[in-house]
């Protein structure tokens, strides 16, 4: 009879403390699309990710060209001349896939620019949310934009409004 008095209890004060927690959610990409600074980062970005396709594009039609002209003389050079243009066509390859890494890779260019110019506007958001959450007791906030699955969102629990209303920022793109 303890037994069951201490079961039913604690099932009893895990529902209780359960039904009390609140939850909401926020939609990122909403947000982000209200932030003018966003847009300037992703339009810095995007021209300098072209800046840098065309130079390693410009690359790649190097050694699209050294290889064609070397594939026209192959026939009439000697072996050791065929080696050290295939040795020049490979290295120039190599280069251009270190250019490429350089530029593109996980810690290249555009990753550091990214984070350069993104971070600090993610970490604006973050804390506004944190900040929102802590005077709202909420227990936990989700990420409507992000890899969660949610398949229904009562829109009375989106604090997304409330997060660009703490950034200070209007609302110029309309909601989903």
């Amino acid at each position: 009879m303890k037994k069951l008095f201490l079961t039913l209890s604690l099932i009893f004060f895990v529902s209780a403390t359960s039904f009390s927690q609140k939850y909401a959610y926020v939609d990122t990409d909403y947000i982000l699309k209200n932030i003018p600074e966003y847009a300037d980062a992703q339009d810095q970005l995007n021209e300098l990710s072209a800046k840098f396709q065309k130079e390693v594009e410009a690359k790649y039609s190097e050694i699209d060209s050294l290889y064609k002209a070397y594939q026209a003389e192959a026939v009439l050079l000697p072996e050791d001349m065929k080696t050290k243009k295939e040795n020049e066509i490979i290295a120039l390859e190599k280069e251009a896939k270190d250019l490429k890494m350089q530029r593109f890779g996980s810690n290249g260019d555009i990753f550091k620019k990214r984070q350069e110019l993104v971070k600090p506007i993610q970490e604006k958001i973050y804390n506004a949310i944190q900040e929102i959450a802590e005077n709202r007791t909420y227990a936990v906030i989700f990420d409507k934009a992000g890899s969660l699955s949610m398949l229904y969102t009562n829109p009375k629990y989106d604090i997304s409004d409330d997060v660009l209303d703490k950034l200070g920022y209007s609302y110029n793109i309309e909601k989903k």
